[in-house]
C-alpha cells in the first residue's frame, strides 16, 4: 500500500464531524461544476453564497451545500490537499503526480511544483562547480604554478563568481524560505556579509 499523502494546510477532509463554514471571498473547489478554484460572494438577491462561471451563477449555504437535505457539501477549501484528494476521486485533465519521500515519523510536509524543486537542484549544482573552480585556483595560487599577474587576474573573475552565485543562492533562500516560515522549522536566516 503507497505511503499516505500529508500536508500541513488547513485541509477540510477530516474524520470529525464539524462542518465548514464558508464565506464571501473563500476560494473553493466544486468538482461538480469543474476542477477550477472559485471565489465566493454574497448573493444578496437570493440571500446565499455563490460563483460565477461562464455567465452562470451556482449558489450555495454556508454550509457548502446546495440545500440542508444535502446530506454532503459541494464546496471544499481551495486546499493542496483537496485539490489532491478530489483529483484522487473525481480524476482531472491536470493531475498532481504526488512522489512522497516522507518517512513515518514526518509530520509537516511542504508541496512544491518539481519545476521549483529542479530550479533549486541546478543552482545548488552549479555554485558547487563555481566553488571547486574557485578551490581549484586557490590550489595553483598556492602551490606557485601561475604567474602573479595570471593570479590576480583570475582571482578578480573568480570573486565576481562568487558574488553572482551568492546573490542567486540568497535568492533561491528567499523562496524555500516562504514555506518554511509556515512550518516549525522556521526561516532559515541569511549570513550577514
Amino acid at each position: 500500500m503507497p505511503n499516505s499523502i500529508r500536508t500541513t494546510s488547513n485541509a477540510q477532509i477530516n474524520t470529525n464531524s464539524t462542518q465548514a463554514t464558508f464565506k464571501a471571498g473563500d476560494s473553493v473547489l466544486c468538482p461538480s461544476v469543474g476542477f477550477a478554484a472559485y471565489k465566493l460572494f454574497n448573493d444578496k438577491e437570493y440571500g446565499c453564497l455563490g460563483f460565477t462561471l461562464n455567465g452562470k451563477t451556482y449558489h450555495y449555504r454556508d454550509d457548502g451545500k446546495v440545500s440542508r437535505d444535502d446530506s454532503a457539501p459541494s464546496l471544499f477549501y481551495n486546499t493542496p490537499a483537496n485539490r489532491q484528494a478530489i483529483n484522487t476521486l473525481y480524476g482531472s485533465k491536470h493531475r498532481i503526480k504526488t512522489i512522497d519521500c516522507t518517512d513515518a515519523d514526518d509530520d509537516e510536509v511542504i508541496l512544491m511544483p518539481s519545476i521549483m524543486l529542479s530550479d533549486i537542484a541546478c543552482d545548488i549544482n552549479a555554485a558547487a562547480t563555481t566553488l571547486h573552480d574557485i578551490g581549484q585556483l586557490l590550489h595553483l595560487i598556492a602551490t606557485r604554478q601561475i604567474e602573479p599577474h595570471t593570479a590576480i587576474a583570475l582571482a578578480r573573475l573568480s570573486q565576481d563568481a562568487a558574488d553572482t552565485w551568492i546573490n542567486l543562492l540568497y535568492s533561491q533562500l528567499d523562496t524555500i524560505n516562504e514555506p518554511l516560515a509556515q512550518t516549525g522549522f522556521g526561516k532559515v536566516d541569511a549570513c550577514a556579509y
